[in-house]
């Protein structure tokens, strides 16, 4: 069934309850490959109970399922993969929360063969006092449903980030198990861990959830320009480029330029750039 166009854009979602405790807080972390090593004290807080902080691109898992139904978009599930996300903070992020989560289309854009763009934005809000804690905002890529009909032109421009040498490159190592970890966060897609499905959708393994190698990233931030203080992430958005492999090494090239990062991803084994045109607003 083809994306109808425009009706696509009256889709919505209902306001929904969801709730997280420090339980989830700490296995985002781990999903993401904080703790590695016990004795570092500066990603301790983000997976100890004791004076806990939460990774701030933890919002993008703990309404998971909130927006628009794929389903209704009369898109082809097997084809589909992450393009971008974004995600701005109207508040410190919490450890602990009960929320409500709505969503909405933004725009649908017709690339022909090479398939369709959506974008969605959700907002989560505090349940008891109704104020915004964080709007997100992604795409999604669906490779079999371009050739609708839609408008072609229009997205969002990509940020462009400087043309100099990185100021700054780290390297984080995932563990082959590292999307059976991100997983228990809310993504159960099995092209992250079914090897037949993997092979069915192109891929010849599983691969890690772009949203893993995000959160990754904002640790690189996190790290590189924020002395380990999630509430100075005011955004933080990238464009995913390329998949990684669990196991593999990612390497996060950064520039900082006033209270902006620029930053880029790859995996220098195989020559690759994962994630493009990152930006994180620090406050």
């Amino acid at each position: 069934m083809p994306i109808a166009y425009p009706e696509i854009l009256t889709i919505t979602s209902e306001p929904q309850p969801f709730a997280w405790t420090d339980r989830e807080t700490m296995l985002y972390a781990l999903g993401v490959g904080m703790g590695a090593d016990p004795m570092n004290e500066q990603e301790l807080p983000f997976v100890y109970e004791s004076g806990l902080k939460a990774v701030p691109t933890m919002a993008t898992t703990v309404a998971w399922g909130a927006g628009p139904s794929l389903g209704k978009m009369g898109i082809n599930f097997l084809l589909v993969v992450h393009g971008e996300q974004k995600v701005e903070f109207h508040k410190p992020f919490p450890s602990e929360a009960e929320i409500t989560a709505e969503g909405r289309i933004l725009g649908v854009y017709d690339k022909g063969d090479k398939g369709a763009v959506i974008y969605v934005e959700t907002t989560l809000k505090d349940a008891r006092s109704g104020e915004a804690i964080a709007t997100l905002t992604g795409s999604t890529f669906a490779r079999g449903d371009g050739n609708f009909g839609g408008p072609s032109d229009g997205a969002p421009e990509p940020h462009a980030v400087p043309a100099r040498a990185p100021d700054l490159s780290l390297d984080f190592a995932t563990r082959p198990d590292q999307a059976l970890i991100y997983r228990l966060s809310g993504d159960r897609n099995p092209l992250h861990a079914d090897p037949k499905f993997a092979k069915a959708a192109g891929f010849p393994r599983p691969i890690l959830h772009g949203l893993c190698t995000y959160g990754i990233t904002c640790r690189a931030v996190l790290q590189a320009y924020a002395d380990f203080d999630p509430a100075r992430i005011k955004s933080h958005q990238v464009r995913f480029s390329s998949p990684v492999f669990p196991g593999e090494t990612i390497t996060v090239d950064l520039w900082k330029d006033g209270d902006v990062v620029s930053f880029e991803a790859r995996v220098k084994d195989r020559g690759v750039t994962v994630v493009k045109n990152g930006k994180t607003t620090l406050g």
